[in-house]
């Protein structure tokens, strides 16, 4: 039976991200902050940081805010956008400012797998192609932080959420869907080889999910008649 999502409460402490497990279902209610690669380049680097992101969950997410004519802020859409690309900073971040969560698609790598449990942060996977429907439960726009630096998409923007739709792909205990994934999906390719010898050629990466086309590979090999092996 599966169990329905649970609602959790922004800001997180540590004991709430330890007692999440890979695969768990939540809608997520409070205060958050969108950070696209330009933000975590200078976070990591030792920029100040231009607002509380002590004990924050973070939103890879480059939203599309309009301005209404009273002055307050809109978002029309809030998309995640690939994490693999913030890799590179993203376990200085965890560590600097202590991180609960991190909101995105695709996953990350191995590093910030080992912060996440050192600290007590995990990754949240969002759904891909769904902009509209998550700018939904964004309920209000507090303010835009280092907008004149970065540009709009760059800028770090703190938002609130209601019942925001995600599910926990990287948790605090060393479990990652993503590199689950990645890891049957070798073997299953790996048990294909024997049979279409031209899938040799296609390689899974991880992260980045570029490989050769199985269509490109068969067809270099040319298509099998009925009486092939």
């Amino acid at each position: 039976m599966t169990r329905p999502p649970a609602s959790l409460r922004l800001p997180l402490d540590e004991s709430a991200t330890r007692a999440l497990h890979a695969g768990d279902a939540v809608r997520l209610s409070g205060r958050l902050f969108t950070a696209r690669d330009a933000a975590h380049h200078y976070l990591a680097g030792g920029g100040d940081a231009p607002c509380a992101l002590d004990n924050a969950v973070l939103f890879h997410c480059g939203p599309v805010v309009v301005r209404e004519p009273s002055g307050a802020w809109r978002v029309t859409a809030a998309g995640p956008t690939t994490s693999s690309r913030e890799e590179p900073y993203m376990p200085a971040l965890i560590a600097r400012f202590r991180l609960r969560g991190i909101i995105g698609k695709g996953g990350m790598g191995e590093a910030t797998l080992t912060a996440c449990q050192r600290y007590g942060c995990v990754y949240f996977q969002a759904v891909g192609g769904a902009a509209q429907v998550l700018a939904d439960a964004i309920t209000e726009v507090h303010g835009v932080h280092l907008l004149e630096r970065f540009g709009a998409p760059e800028a770090i923007w703190e938002l609130s959420v209601c019942e925001f739709p995600a599910t926990v792909t990287m948790d605090t205990h060393g479990v990652s869907l993503h590199a689950a994934v990645l890891a049957e999906s070798r073997r299953r390719l790996e048990a294909l080889h024997a049979d279409f010898p031209a899938l040799r050629r296609v390689r899974l990466q991880p992260h980045i999910g570029r490989r050769q086309p199985v269509a490109t590979a068969l067809g270099a090999a040319g298509p099998r008649s009925e009486a092939s092996p």
